[in-house]
Parts: C-alpha cells; sequence; structure tokens
C-alpha cells in the first residue's frame, strides 16, 4: 500500500468535500437576510480570474487531478457568487424605486418588534448550526470513505512502472506563469474583503464561509505535500502551495475581524 499516494488522495477528497460546501453558509446567510452586500465584490472578482489562470496552469503542468478538478470548480462557484449578488442589489434597487403605497387601514400602526425579530433571529441561528453541522458531518464522512475506498482497492503490483508513485512531474515555463499569476492574485483577493469588513463590521458575511475555505486550503495544501516532497514536486507546485498558504493566513485574519467585531457588538449592547 502506497501511504503517499492514499494520504495524499484522502486529503485531496476531503479538500474538494470543504470547497463543495464552501459557498453554501455564505448563500444561506444571503438568503436569509435577502442581501448580498456583507461579500465583497472585488473579492469574488479576483477569485473569478485566479480560478481561470489557476485552472489553465493545473491543465497545462499536469498536476494532481484533484488540483485540475477543485480548479474547474472554483469558476462554477465563482459564477453562483455573481449570480447571487447581483440578484438581490438589482432586487433591492428595484424595490427602492418603487412608490410607496398607502397603508390600508386595517392594517397594524404597529409591528410587535418583540416577538417577530426574535423569532426570525433564532430560525436563522438554528438554520446556521444545522447547515455547519452538516457540512462539517459530509466533509468527515468523505475523508472516511476515501480512505476506505483506497484500502479497498487491490495493491498495485511492485513490479508494475507506475507503481510508487505518479508520471514525473512537470515544470515548464507556461504553467508556472499562470500558476503564480493565479497565487498572487489569490493572496491578494482577501484584501479588498478586509477592507470592507472594517466599514461594515462583517454585517452579512459569513464566517462559516472562511472557515470552511481554510480547511479547504489546509487540506489542500498538505494533499501536495503528502503525495511527494521531492525537489521536483515542490517546485512544479510551489505556486499552489504558496496561494493556499498565504490565503490561509489571510483568512485567520477576516475570522478575526468577524469575532472582534462581533465580541464588540455585544459589550456596547450589553
Amino acid at each position: 500500500m502506497d501511504w503517499h499516494r492514499e494520504g495524499s488522495s484522502v486529503l485531496g477528497c476531503m479538500s474538494i468535500a470543504c470547497w463543495t460546501i464552501v459557498f453554501a453558509p455564505q448563500i444561506y446567510e444571503n438568503y436569509s437576510l435577502q442581501s448580498g452586500e456583507g461579500l465583497s465584490l472585488y473579492l469574488v472578482l479576483i477569485w473569478f480570474l485566479g480560478d481561470i489562470l489557476n485552472l489553465f496552469g493545473s491543465v497545462m503542468a499536469g498536476l494532481l487531478p484533484t488540483v485540475t478538478l477543485l480548479a474547474a470548480y472554483y469558476i462554477l462557484s465563482d459564477i453562483i457568487l455573481f449570480f447571487q449578488i447581483f440578484y438581490y442589489r438589482r432586487r433591492a434597487q428595484y424595490h427602492q424605486s418603487k412608490p410607496q403605497t398607502a397603508h390600508d387601514e386595517r392594517d397594524p400602526l404597529l409591528v410587535d418588534s418583540s416577538t417577530a425579530p426574535k423569532a426570525n433571529s433564532q430560525s436563522i441561528f438554528f438554520g446556521r448550526a444545522a447547515l455547519y453541522f452538516y457540512a462539517a458531518l459530509f466533509v468527515s464522512l468523505t475523508g472516511v470513505v476515501a480512505f476506505v475506498v483506497n484500502r479497498a482497492e487491490e495493491t498495485p503490483n511492485p513490479t508494475d512502472p507506475t507503481h510508487g508513485g505518479s508520471n514525473e512531474d512537470i515544470i515548464e515555463w507556461k504553467s508556472q506563469l499562470f500558476g503564480w499569476s493565479s497565487a498572487l492574485l489569490y493572496c491578494g483577493s482577501r484584501i479588498p474583503q478586509i477592507i470592507k469588513n472594517a466599514k461594515t463590521k462583517c454585517v452579512g458575511l459569513s464566517p462559516g464561509m472562511f472557515i470552511f475555505a481554510l480547511c479547504g486550503n489546509l487540506t489542500y495544501f498538505l494533499s501536495i505535500l503528502v503525495a511527494s516532497t521531492s525537489n521536483q514536486h515542490l517546485i512544479a507546485n510551489a505556486s499552489w502551495l504558496t496561494g493556499s498558504a498565504v490565503t490561509m493566513f489571510s483568512d485567520l485574519i477576516v475570522l478575526h475581524q468577524f469575532f472582534l467585531y462581533r465580541s464588540m457588538a455585544q459589550q456596547a449592547s450589553g
């Protein structure tokens, strides 16, 4: 049993699972608030450009299948986020442009703000908790299933020339150019969100998206290292390793902002 290949496969599957659900918390947050203003449009735009370069670079370099598959899925996720942001913006503009209609005499003059908002906030809280629980369960089960499937596979023949490793890593300037360009975009992608958070205090932003992004990048990073630590392998994957490492650090900054502003808001209200 090739433990390097098996470990890389399990971590890669867990990374894919994280990125499969990474946008679900933010989508739920946007739906609950009926707004997409918590997420920076520039963040999504930089993500989109980086993901396109990442896809081309990973294909040209002949990297691990999980790398190419993740790059393609990122692009699809970016498109979904773009749609949601613009949809809620257009709808808000439409409602703002509509003339206000007179209230019917049978409409209540006052709304009991002590019950409805409280009930709504409780439903959102339990919805978030359930979403995070099932998402974490999905990632964990994906790792377990990947491990079981790898162990159930027939032990490869030691005389097989492909046994003990994948094809030789390809290092050529075109794929490296795409890879490093996408890495630079990823490294700077969180900056617009960090700036926006300083203004909005993270209102409308889901911490779950960045938690699963952090987990996705971590398992992705480890899947590359576990596969091999040869100089050839590390050089071929250097841009992807760098992009993942820096974005993990940036995600920690965003999460720090979220909990800092939340703590400040609780102290102010208390």
